[in-house]
């Protein structure tokens, strides 16, 4: 539906079911624009009564050099690669980052573009107004709800918690517990575990679920798999901040990281890294998950007719210090 008042170009975009810089190709008379698009356009350009005065068509021509990235939480390190691969790529071009999250801004799509954000990346689970974003969108990581004609670009989620897995396994485990909170990536790396679990003849332990992906999340699910499943020997973390809850739990259970029981995160966050704490993760190489994102998202901004990207980045398993043979 047309905003109140005079249209503008993004209502066109809205109207016609493609980009803000689509339908500025059909106005300036490029030959770039399918028939179909440049029909869909036209018959949406005159549905609206759109008439492009001399200041909107020089402001059409203007370029801010600007793309959003939407996170969902500011504490959740995985971030933090996903931007250093964004602006790996971005800077070369002349790009600048923005960065937005869904706890503070709900309305963080609209603001970007209002702002005339040349891009989208949405690093969270989207919101269905998102298909009607009039710039291009990529979205990356493991979703439930998917954003038709976006680029998506994830690590392979179920690919890498069954290493995960599969490294318990091949040490000796049988009794392993995962723990999972709410989200696409949560979900499916949930679902690859017992799937592994049962390929291997095994009970699932499965604690977690409905809240998110955090240390307090990780920290109450690994006290109810304990308080269910005293004699597990061995846990895979949805993320590397559930596991670094796992781990105070552990603790507080008198239960030993890895002679006891042993840790599995996943990401390779800083947090996992760190000399102090060497977790056992999955590498789920998210600074090619941003870069890929960031080209995805440019080669639509030179030739909005393009087909979005499909892109599966395999993962790969980092083995530190908190896993081992069960004692």
């Amino acid at each position: 539906m047309a905003r109140a008042g005079r249209p503008t170009i993004y209502d066109v975009a809205v109207r016609a079911g493609v980009s803000k810089s689509l339908v500025s190709l059909v106005l300036h008379g490029s030959p770039k624009v399918s028939d179909e698009r440049r029909a869909a356009i036209q018959a949406a350009i005159e549905e609206l009564g759109y008439r492009p005065s001399r200041a909107a068509t020089a402001l059409a021509g203007m370029r801010t050099c600007n793309v959003g990235l939407v996170i969902d939480d500011f504490r959740n390190l995985w971030f933090v690669d996903l931007l250093d691969g964004m602006r790996d790529v971005l800077d070369e071009r002349g790009f600048q980052v923005s960065v937005a999250d869904l706890r503070r801004d709900s309305h963080a799509v609209d603001g970007f573009v209002a702002t005339h954000a040349e891009a989208i990346v949405i690093a969270a689970e989207p919101d269905p107004s998102a298909a009607r974003v009039p710039v291009p969108v990529a979205l990356v990581g493991g979703r439930a709800q998917k954003v038709p004609g976006a680029d998506t670009i994830a690590n392979d989620d179920a690919a890498g918690a069954a290493l995960a897995t599969r490294h318990l396994l091949d040490l000796g485990h049988r009794r392993i517990g995962h723990l999972t909170g709410a989200g696409g990536s949560a979900t499916l790396r949930r679902d690859a575990f017992v799937a592994t679990m049962r390929e291997a003849g095994l009970d699932p332990l499965v604690a977690g679920g409905e809240d998110e992906t955090t240390e307090e999340s990780g920290f109450q699910a690994t006290r109810h798999l304990l308080a269910e499943h005293p004699d597990v020997t061995g846990i895979s973390a949805a993320n590397d901040v559930m596991a670094l809850g796992a781990a105070a739990a552990l603790r507080e259970h008198g239960r030993r990281i890895p002679d006891d029981v042993s840790l599995v995160g996943y990401d390779d966050s800083p947090l996992a890294n760190s000399r102090y704490l060497s977790f056992t993760t999955v590498d789920d190489r998210s600074r090619e998950v941003g870069a890929v994102a960031a080209r995805a998202v440019l080669a639509r901004i030179e030739d909005p007719s393009a087909e979005p990207q499909h892109v599966l980045i395999p993962p790969t398993l980092i083995e530190r210090g908190t896993t081992a043979p069960p004692s």
